[in-house]
């Protein structure tokens, strides 16, 4: 892609970034409504500081380039144990912003004829596009976090109950055959370090839930006790599950008929789902968003398991035919389900049929990421970005309670398209409820 595409992409980027940014009222800016992650403050920083500091590092930064630089968020169990008081105002981040974005486009504008001094730099700028893109929707899900009153209000979308008609909606045999993950280092495109190299993997026969696991099909998990139930819990999972005493999803809300919050249930309880930008009846069509951890008890409760990475890739890109579908086909698909910002929230399973794998599995980009069994971890002939080392390798497995993270594939209605491609990895840690993620189950 020529730089000045990548120029345009950027400036698209930002515009949703600044979106965003906008919704949140200006007294939130400082608020931090998961624990886990920093303060708003810092993200509207931090895109800049990144930015510039990839393709137009000053020789002496200064201490708000080095302030705002890593926007990983603790991955060794311990909590940012900040104060707001001890940020920079609104104001000077924005000032400072404004610095960042200058010199990045100072730096980007470049001639046509740079020869390899140019193709560092479209790697450099992919990267930016990327990163500030995957931010956008990190920062949506922590948005749904914020009670309603600290975001500008939008309308509520809609919520129209589905057509996938019951017997359409269990196991899918996938025949056994190769999975093709990863992509070649020759391939036309930007890729993660993670993605690299292309492999193929020989996976046996097995059957597939054709959707994901809806709330409904959840709340029979809920309502049987299985947040009670030592015996599907990991020891880890068990411990975060009874510690901080969670009794159901964080996307859920369980109330009385008051409307107050009714954690230990009772009569007249109400279930509410926490959208965007109101909370509406439980939807009980729309996939269920988990963690890892929560994914797993749930597959165990029904006698099944999560899928593997090459188990998804399977049911995502074998055809009946016995091949694979070719990248370029599995983004035309793809592309056309919940993705790309098109929505703030899920839309029923099974909605969009035309994004069916030719084996008939629904919503497998879209709709939510979902999650695997699969530990995040190199492929053969995995080389770090010498500019940014560890933006994979900061997360394979290592020793600690948080010491491995779960591979994710699809996309939830917040990816932006450009990163819906057969290749792509996400990941998290397993007791992390907030990702807009979902599963469903594989079958013995």
């Amino acid at each position: 892609m020529a730089p000045s595409d990548l120029v345009s992409e950027i400036r698209e980027a930002r515009a949703l970034t600044d979106m965003l940014f906008g919704l949140i009222k200006p007294e939130a800016l400082f608020d931090r409504p998961i624990a886990e992650r920093h303060r708003f403050i810092f993200y509207l920083g931090h895109l800049e500081a990144f930015d510039s500091n990839l393709v137009a590092p000053r020789a002496a930064p200064s201490s708000l380039d080095k302030l705002f630089a890593f926007g990983i968020d603790p991955t060794d169990g311990q909590l940012p144990g900040d104060k707001a008081s001890d940020w920079p105002s609104e104001e000077q981040v924005r000032a400072y912003a404004l610095r960042a974005r200058d010199r990045v486009d100072s730096a980007t504008r470049v001639p046509a004829t740079l020869g390899a001094a140019r193709g560092d730099l479209e790697l450099l700028m992919n990267v930016m596009v990327e990163h500030r893109l995957m931010h956008a929707e990190t920062l949506a899900y922590a948005m749904s976090r914020l009670p309603l009153d600290r975001k500008a209000p939008q309308p509520a979308e809609r919520h129209t109950p589905a057509s996938v008609p019951s017997h359409a909606a269990g196991p899918v045999e996938i025949p056994a055959g190769p999975a093709t993950l990863g992509r070649r280092r020759d391939a036309a495109g930007f890729g993660w370090d993670n993605e690299y190299e292309e492999h193929q993997v020989e996976v046996p026969a097995f059957a597939i839930d054709r959707v994901n696991v809806t709330n409904a099909q959840y709340m029979q998990f809920v309502l049987a006790g299985g947040y009670k139930d030592k015996s599907v819990w990991s020891p880890e999972a068990w411990s975060w599950i009874d510690g901080h005493g969670i009794q159901h999803p964080a996307f859920w809300i369980r109330q009385d008929e008051k409307g107050e919050k009714a954690e230990n249930g009772g009569k007249g309880e109400v279930w509410k789902y926490r959208a965007m930008f109101a909370h509406i009846p439980l939807p009980a069509d729309w996939p269920v968003y988990v963690s890892h951890a929560e994914a797993s008890a749930y597959a165990k409760w029904r006698g099944a398991s999560l899928p593997t990475e090459p188990q998804w890739h399977r049911a995502a890109c074998a055809t009946r035919r016995g091949a694979e579908f070719a990248e370029p086909e599995y983004e035309r698909r793809m592309r056309d389900g919940n993705v790309n910002m098109i929505r703030w929230d899920p839309e029923p399973v099974g909605a969009r049929p035309a994004t069916d794998s030719d084996h008939g599995v629904a919503d497998l980009a879209g709709n939510g990421w979902e999650w695997t069994s699969t530990p995040f971890a190199p492929f053969a002939g995995f080389e770090p970005f010498p500019f940014y080392p560890g933006y994979s390798a900061d997360f394979f497995p290592k020793e600690g309670p948080n010491g491995v993270h779960y591979v994710m594939k699809g996309a939830s209605p917040r990816t932006a398209a450009r990163l819906v491609r057969r290749s792509f990895r996400n990941w998290f840690q397993p007791l992390y409820p907030h990702v807009f993620a979902t599963f469903r189950c594989v079958h013995p």
